[in-house]
C-alpha cells in the first residue's frame, strides 16, 4: 500500500472482493485501518489504487454499513471523507450464491467528500438462486432512477450531515416502506430446507467419489 505510485493507480475499479476471510496480523500491518476482514482490507486497497476523480463500484456485505467495531467505523469515515459515496444499491438475499449474507454495491468517486448518498433497495417478487439469477430487467428501474437519483418507493437520499458523526452508520432504512414484514409459510421454509439438503447430499456424493 505505502509503495503505490501514481503510475499504479486506475481510473475505474469494479470488484467483488471475497467475504469472510481472515488475514494474519502481519498482513494487516500493510493497511492504515487494521482488520482481519479480507473484504475491508480490499476496500482500503481499492480506494488507494484509484486516481483522483477515479470511480468505483464495489460489492460488499451489507453489515459493513452498520457494524459498530472500530475498523468498520473508521473505514466508513474514510470512505465518506475521502470519496463521494453517491450511490448504494441494496441487493436481495441470494444474489450471490454461497455468500451467506446480503450484499450491497457501493458506487463512489475518489477525491471529494460525500455530501449526499442515494440509496436504492432492490425488491423482487421472487427468490434468487443459482437457477434464477439476477438479470438486467431486474435492474432496469435502478438504472433509470440512478441517472438523476430520483426518490421513489424503493429509493431515497441521505445527506452526510444527517449521518451520525460518531458511528457513521449507513444502514439501509427505507423511509418509504411502512409495510409489515411478511413471514413465509412453514411449508415454503421446509421445502427450501429439503432442497438445500438434497444439494448438499449431491455434493457429498461427488466428493466421496473423488476420495
Amino acid at each position: 500500500m505505502n509503495d503505490l505510485q501514481e503510475k499504479d493507480r486506475f481510473d475505474v475499479c469494479l470488484a467483488n472482493p471475497p467475504f469472510g476471510g481472515k488475514e494474519r496480523k502481519e498482513v494487516q500491518q500493510n493497511f492504515p485501518i487494521k482488520t482481519g476482514e479480507t473484504a475491508f482490507l480490499f476496500l482500503q486497497h481499492f480506494i488507494k489504487r484509484l486516481k483522483a476523480g477515479g470511480r468505483a463500484g464495489i460489492v460488499i456485505k451489507n453489515t459493513f454499513l452498520s457494524n459498530s467495531d472500530n475498523a468498520s467505523v473508521s473505514l466508513r469515515k474514510l470512505l465518506l471523507e475521502s470519496c463521494d459515496l453517491h450511490t448504494v444499491l441494496d441487493l436481495p438475499g441470494g444474489t450471490f450464491t454461497g455468500a451467506g449474507v446480503k450484499t450491497v454495491v457501493l458506487f463512489f468517486e475518489k477525491g471529494k467528500p460525500t455530501k449526499k448518498t442515494w440509496f436504492y433497495q432492490l425488491n423482487l417478487d421472487r427468490n434468487l438462486g443459482k437457477t434464477n439469477p439476477l438479470n438486467e430487467k431486474d435492474l432496469a428501474e435502478f438504472v433509470k432512477l440512478q441517472k438523476k437519483k430520483k426518490d421513489s418507493d424503493n429509493s431515497w437520499s441521505v445527506k452526510s450531515t444527517d449521518v451520525d458523526q460518531a458511528s457513521f452508520d449507513l444502514s439501509v432504512k427505507n423511509p418509504n416502506s411502512d409495510e409489515e414484514v411478511v413471514l413465509r409459510e412453514p411449508e415454503v421454509i421446509l421445502d427450501e430446507i429439503q432442497t438445500l439438503d438434497e444439494e448438499a447430499a449431491g455434493i457429498l456424493e461427488t466428493i466421496r467419489g473423488l476420495v
